[in-house]
């Protein structure tokens, strides 16, 4: 296992290859669409500049040269990864393997459409995980309505026992509001291990991260969990509803 100290190194990587086809124009990748006149993207790759991140990879893909400029014309210390064909949330992390071969400790992963998230419920995230010596760490949140979201179940001791996606829920699977917000911090040696053995045995023929949880439970290996105080945090951008959404969110945020 790796050595759990303050001195841990972490690296964060940040998906944001994806089309958006729902926000109707392919000629923009989703992640730059703007709130509150700043891409989207650049919110999560402040969040990890205020983390004192040691590595920065945003991984591109769809107009990932518009991607490229933006933030080269900015102060942040960031490394571009390409995922040229999208092929699932674990095949977009699959690609950081490579630049993050001579790194040790822990990965933390975000979403470049998830700009809500702040600084103190990573940096609990982050202390949860190194606390209970865990391989992996998941940010869950509490739903109103969670439907369409997979659901965290714990183990007697609070550490996730699995997690249940909607359409494979019991009904009483289905009555839990703790879902799986796609923010997770993970112990590099683990995960890379892991990562190789995802299969895209499913109907989109995509390598799902979440796959690798499963052949942490096998090892049985400790995946704990941390629930953000407020779900809005969690909130991706789908839409074009979802971004007037988090505008106003992020505008009430900025006025005194």
């Amino acid at each position: 296992m790796p050595d759990f100290t303050k001195e841990t190194q972490l690296a964060v990587t940040i998906m944001a290859a994806g089309k958006g086809t729902r926000m109707q124009n392919p000629e923009k990748a989703k992640v730059m669409y703007e709130i509150c006149s700043k891409p989207m993207a650049e919110y999560v790759v402040d969040l990890a500049s205020k983390l004192q991140a040691n590595r920065t990879l945003l991984i591109i893909g769809w107009q990932k040269e518009l991607v490229v400029e933006h933030f080269s014309k900015l102060n942040y210390k960031v490394e571009f990864v390409e995922q040229n064909e999208q092929l699932g949330t674990g095949h977009a992390i699959l690609q950081t393997t490579e630049p993050l071969k001579d790194f040790t400790g822990d990965v933390l992963v975000l979403s470049g459409d998830v700009p809500l998230l702040t600084e103190k419920t990573v940096k609990a995230l982050i202390g949860y995980h190194r606390a209970t010596e865990a391989v992996a760490t998941i940010l869950t949140a509490d739903l109103d309505d969670p439907s369409g979201y997979g659901r965290i179940v714990h183990n007697n001791d609070g550490s996730v026992k699995k997690i249940v996606e909607h359409k494979d829920a019991s009904k009483k699977e289905l009555t839990i509001k703790e879902i799986n917000s796609g923010i997770y911090v993970f112990s590099k040696e683990m995960l890379f291990e892991c990562l190789p053995k995802l299969d895209p045995n499913n109907v989109q023929g995509e390598y799902y991260l979440t796959d690798v949880f499963e052949l942490f439970w096998k090892n049985h290996w400790r995946v704990s969990a941390v629930k953000a105080i407020d779900s809005v945090e969690v909130m991706g951008i789908n839409d074009l509803k979802q971004l007037e959404e988090a505008q106003s969110i992020m505008s009430a945020k900025s006025t005194p």
